[in-house]
């Protein structure tokens, strides 16, 4: 399986090897009628880098071993270049290793993730662009929607989202923003990560974090990993996902066993699950849980899952 890896860097877009041009290898890749999936990593990469390369990591088919975050997308959505099937396009943009600058940096890679998703619509207008992204990675989709026209982006799934639900509600507010379907995936596993955004980047608690939010945002489905119900439904969809095995985890949107199954029936078939189809069979809206109410209850047994 291969996947087209492109980065956006302070000289623009460009494939991740530079070995081809980037407007031939795109009108190449994007021959064919499925899904055009673009894979958003987060916090703490830099593409090119020896170690933290996301294209030898989460975005690659053979991640790095001794690492284990390090867990292949492409490989866990089935995606592949072939013509007439799912394109996955790797995206890497330079997070670095500061908080502040990186949540900086996420908004203008925004802008360039929309400028590729703009150059793929206008090749390929009939191909759907659907994204999937991590915690900052999460923050450059999201930003990316102002910059689209209605449409562009049909679907989204973010994974624990590092972003402040009021910002991430006025990029939602715009034409690709509200046309789209948006799954955002939480849990108070990472409610340490959602404090630690919120001091570093609002000076307190004065905004929340989205993993925090009082009511799911606008026009969007709430999947919270942490809820019993949301468990059991999940099941009943076919697409059982097991309970937090630890209190504190950044990457069990991921990670957690069973997860996968239900991102490659929303992102990888052209007629497979639909976010609606999840918003009908969940329960009602589970609250964001109070400041370290995971730690503080006992977690279930593992194999246990609803």
């Amino acid at each position: 399986m291969a996947i087209l890896r492109i980065n956006a860097g302070p000289e623009g877009l460009s494939l991740h090897d530079r070995r081809t041009p980037l407007p031939a290898a795109l009108a190449e890749a994007v021959r064919g009628s499925g899904p055009v999936v673009v894979m958003v990593h987060g916090f703490k990469f830099l593409p090119g880098h020896p170690v933290h390369c996301p294209h030898r990591h989460i975005l690659s088919h053979a991640p790095v071993r001794g690492d284990p975050r390090a867990m292949s997308w492409p490989c866990a959505l089935n995606l592949s270049q072939a013509p007439g099937g799912t394109l996955g396009v790797g995206f890497g943009w330079r997070s670095g290793f500061r908080i502040r600058p990186a949540y900086d940096r996420a908004e203008e890679a925004g802008a360039a993730l929309a400028s590729l998703i703009g150059r793929i619509r206008r090749i390929a207008p009939h191909r759907p662009v659907r994204a999937i992204a991590h915690s900052l990675g999460a923050r450059v989709v999201l930003s990316a929607l102002p910059h689209l026209a209605a449409g562009d982006v049909e679907r989204v799934v973010l994974l624990t989202p590092a972003e402040f639900e009021d910002r991430a509600a006025g990029y939602l507010a715009s034409p690709a923003g509200r046309r789209a379907e948006v799954l955002a995936v939480t849990s108070g596993e990472n409610m340490i990560f959602d404090r630690l955004l919120e001091t570093a980047i609002a000076g307190g608690w004065r905004s929340r974090a989205v993993g925090r939010a009082r009511q799911p945002l606008p026009g969007t489905v709430n999947l919270r990993l942490d809820d019993a119900g949301t468990l059991a439904a999940l099941a009943r969809l076919g697409h059982p996902v097991a309970p937090p095995a630890r209190r504190v985890c950044h990457w069990s949107s991921y990670l957690r066993p069973g997860v996968f199954g239900l991102y490659r029936a929303l992102l990888q078939a052209e007629d497979g699950l639909s976010v609606a189809d999840l918003r009908a069979a969940l329960p009602a809206p589970a609250a964001a849980p109070r400041a370290w109410s995971l730690a503080l209850r006992p977690l279930p047994v593992p194999g246990n899952a609803p």
